[in-house]
C-alpha cells in the first residue's frame, strides 16, 4: 500500500486518524498502542498481505534491538559487550538479506561456479523497510548505551519503529526526538493539524504524480539502452541523466513530504529529510540538504567515530572516503552504488580541500559545479551497470554518434529546472506552522522568510488540499499506483 493510493488516501488514513483522535481523548497510552497496531498493519498490508518474509523479520527485529536496549540501560557493567552484540546482528541480517547474494555472485563469477545457498537476490527479495528500520534501531542502541534514551516501554518502542509515515522509506528516526511528541498530553488543534497536514501532503502528491513520474519516461528506455550496449547519442544521455536527476528529485521530496503531512495530521513532526538540494553551491552543502537523517545517521555513527575531522586532514579525507563508500553500499548491493559512494566520498575531500586553502567560485559557477556532480554521480546511481553507466557518460561528452534532439523532452526538462530552482519548497511555504523537525541552520533560514508562502485559513486549506488530491487520483485512479524509488533500498 503506497501513499499515492486510493485504498491509503480514502480508506487506511481516515480510519487510524479519526480513531486515533477519538482514543487520545480517553488515554494517551492507548493512543499510542492503537497507532503500533495500524503502523504493523500497514506494513502488513504493504507486503501484499499473505505469509512472509517481511512482517515476522520486523517483529523479530523490533523484539530483539528491544531486549538488547533493556539489557545495555539495564546493565551497565556489560553495555559496551552488548551494544557490539547487539549491533553486529542487526549489520548481519540486513547483510545476509541485502548483500550475501551479490557477494557470492562475485565470489563465484570468476571460478566459473555458483553456490547453492537460498539467498534472497534481486529487489523484491529485499524486505520492505529492512535498512531503515535496521538504522533507526542501531542509533537507538547507540542512544541508549550513551544515555540519552531513559524509555524502556515496549509498545513506546514499538511504536518508534514502525511510525508508519516513516516505515518503508525513512525518514531515520531518533527515539529522543520522537518519544516526547507520542506521549504529549497538549491539547493540539485538530483542523490546524489536518488543515497544514493535508497541504505538504498534497504539495508532495503532486510532485510525485505530475512531476516525477512523468519525466521518468524520458530517462528509464535511454539507460535500459546503455545497460544493453546499445549505441546513444549524445543529446538522448543528456536527456537521460538529466530527467533521472530531475525524477529522483520530485520522487523523493514528494515521498518526504508526504510522510511529513501524514505524521503532522497526528501532531507529530517527522525530522526534515529533504530541504531543496539541487539550490546547493557545493558538495558539502548538498548532503546537509539530501537525505539529511541518512547524513546525520552517517556522520554521528560512523564519520565521528571513525575519527572525523580531529586526526588531520589525510585522515578526515579517508575518513570522508569510507562513509561514503559505506553510504553507497547502504543503499544496495552492486558496483554502481559503490562508485557512486566513491564519487562523492572524493567530491568531498575536494570540496574540503579547496576551502582549506581558501578558495572561493562565483555562486553561478559554483552551482553549476556542484549540479553537474552529483548529474554524473546519478548516472552510476540509476544504471544497472558499471559499464552501461560509463556508455552513458562516454555519449554525454560527445564520444558516440549524432542524432536528432527530442525537443519535447528538453522542454519538459527546463520547465522542472525552473521549477526546482525558482520555486520555495514546502517548508518555506508552510514555514507559520512548522510542520517537520528542523536543523538550527535550517531553522534560521527558513526564518528569513520566502516570498512566496501559503496563506492558509483551516477551511480553504482543507478544501484546496482535498480537492488536488482527489483531482489526482480521478486522473490516475484507473493506473497501478507507481513505487517509490527509495522503496528498493
Amino acid at each position: 500500500m503506497h501513499f499515492n493510493s486510493v485504498q491509503f488516501m480514502f480508506a487506511f488514513l481516515p480510519v487510524v486518524l479519526l480513531a486515533f483522535w477519538a482514543i487520545r481523548r480517553l488515554s494517551v497510552v492507548a493512543s499510542s498502542a492503537w497507532l503500533a497496531a495500524a503502523s504493523l498493519g500497514f506494513y502488513w498490508l504493504g507486503t501484499y498481505l499473505g505469509l512472509n518474509v517481511n512482517v515476522p523479520l520486523l517483529l523479530g527485529s523490533i523484539a530483539f534491538n528491544f531486549l538488547v536496549g533493556f539489557g545495555i540501560f539495564k546493565l551497565p557493567r556489560w553495555s559496551k559487550a552488548i551494544l557490539i552484540f547487539g549491533v553486529s546482528v542487526d549489520l548481519l541480517i540486513l547483510g545476509y538479506f541485502k548483500y550475501a547474494g551479490f557477494i557470492l555472485d562475485e565470489i563465484a563469477a570468476p571460478l566459473g561456479a555458483s553456490f547453492a545457498l537460498d539467498v534472497p537476490r534481486g529487489v523484491n527479495a529485499l524486505p520492505i523497510g529492512i535498512s531503515f528500520y535496521t538504522f533507526t534501531q542501531i542509533a537507538y542502541l547507540v542512544d541508549t548505551y550513551q544515555r540519552k534514551v531513559r524509555d524502556q516501554d515496549p509498545v513506546n518502542y514499538a511504536l518508534f519503529v514502525t511510525w508508519f509515515p516513516h516505515l518503508i522509506s525513512g525518514p531515520i528516526l531518533h527515539h529522543k526526538e520522537m518519544m516526547p511528541q507520542f506521549a504529549d498530553r497538549t491539547n493540539r488543534r485538530k483542523l490546524e493539524l489536518l488543515a497544514v497536514g493535508i497541504a505538504v501532503f498534497t504539495i508532495g502528491l503532486v510532485k510525485k504524480v505530475f512531476l516525477a513520474d512523468p519525466v521518468a519516461l524520458h530517462a528509464s528506455p535511454i539507460f535500459a539502452a546503455a545497460d544493453a550496449g546499445e549505441a546513444i547519442t549524445m543529446a538522448s544521455a543528456w536527456v537521460a541523466a538529466l530527467a533521472y536527476t530531475l525524477q529522483l528529485y520530485f520522487d523523493f521530496s514528494g515521498y518526504c513530504d508526504m510522510a511529513v503531512g501524514i505524521s503532522f495530521m497526528f501532531g507529530v513532526r517527522l525530522p526534515i529529510n529533504f530541504y531543496s538540494p539541487y539550490k546547493a553551491t557545493s558538495i558539502v552543502e548538498f548532503w546537509r540538504r539530501w537525505h539529511m537523517t541518512l547524513s546525520r545517521f552517517l556522520r554521528d555513527y560512523l564519520y565521528i567515530p571513525l575519527g572525523g575531522n580531529r586526526k588531520g586532514p589525510a585522515r578526515r579525507w579517508v575518513n570522508l572516503f569510507i562513509t561514503m563508500v559505506l553510504g553507497g553500499l547502504w543503499h544496495g548491493a552492486g558496483w554502481t552504488f559503490l562508485v557512486w559512494g566513491a564519487l562523492h566520498g572524493v567530491y568531498l575531500g575536494i570540496n574540503h580541500a579547496f576551502r582549506s586553502f581558501g578558495g572561493r567560485l562565483p555562486a553561478v559557477i559554483a552551482w553549476a559545479l556542484t549540479f553537474l556532480a552529483v548529474v554524473v554521480g546519478w548516472v552510476f546511481f540509476r544504471a544497472q551497470t558499471v559499464d552501461g553507466a560509463l556508455s552513458l557518460l562516454k555519449a554525454m561528452v560527445g564520444s558516440g554518434m549524432a542524432g536528432t534532439v527530442d525537443w519535447l523532452a528538453v522542454v519538459h526538462i527546463a520547465a522542472l529546472m525552473a521549477v526546482v530552482l525558482a520555486l520555495p519548497n514546502a517548508y518555506q511555504m508552510l514555514a507559520r506552522w512548522q510542520p517537520a523537525l528542523l536543523p538550527r541552520d535550517t531553522e534560521e533560514e527558513i526564518g528569513q522568510g520566502s516570498r512566496l508562502r501559503i496563506s492558509l485559513t483551516l477551511p480553504q486549506g482543507m478544501v484546496a488540499g482535498i480537492a488536488v488530491a482527489v483531482s489526482v487520483f480521478m486522473i490516475t485512479r484507473q493506473v497501478v499506483p507507481s513505487e517509490f524509488l527509495y522503496f528498493q533500498f
